[in-house]
């Protein structure tokens, strides 16, 4: 026989005997009340570093948002430049704010579709 199996001890009967019903409830209780605490303390420090470990991820995104719009930036004023011995100055400025208005026009227009697909996508949700 393996320990998990054998008989309790005499010992151990007396012991049960003795104890009342009130005071096993007040045990389970003490021990419900102490696995709560446990809980939220676990549940407390989760919370504190997902709230750390955010701050953190929303920072280093902020520096590689800045980082793109740099970059997005040095390679305009490159196409510019590159642009300049065949436009012109004004030209390749001008080839350039195009290209750009032309680029802002296409998400101008995918935005309002998208807009426009989740209004109706909704409204047909809320009438079905």
């Amino acid at each position: 026989m393996d320990d998990e199996t054998a008989p309790a001890s005499v010992s151990d009967l007396k012991e049960a005997l003795d104890r009342s019903l009130p005071e096993d409830m007040r045990q389970l209780a003490d021990d419900a009340r102490t696995l709560a605490a446990a809980e939220i303390a676990y549940q407390k420090a989760r919370a504190a570093f997902a709230g750390n470990e955010a701050k953190r991820i929303a920072i280093v995104g902020l520096f590689a948002a800045a980082f793109v719009f740099f970059t997005l930036m040095a390679l305009i004023v490159g196409i510019v430049i590159a642009l300049g011995p065949v436009l012109g100055p004004w030209g390749a400025t001008a080839a350039v704010a195009g290209g750009l208005a032309l680029l802002i026009l296409i998400c101008a227009v995918i935005i309002l579709w998208r807009v426009r697909r989740m209004k109706s996508v909704l409204k047909d949700e809320k009438t079905g």
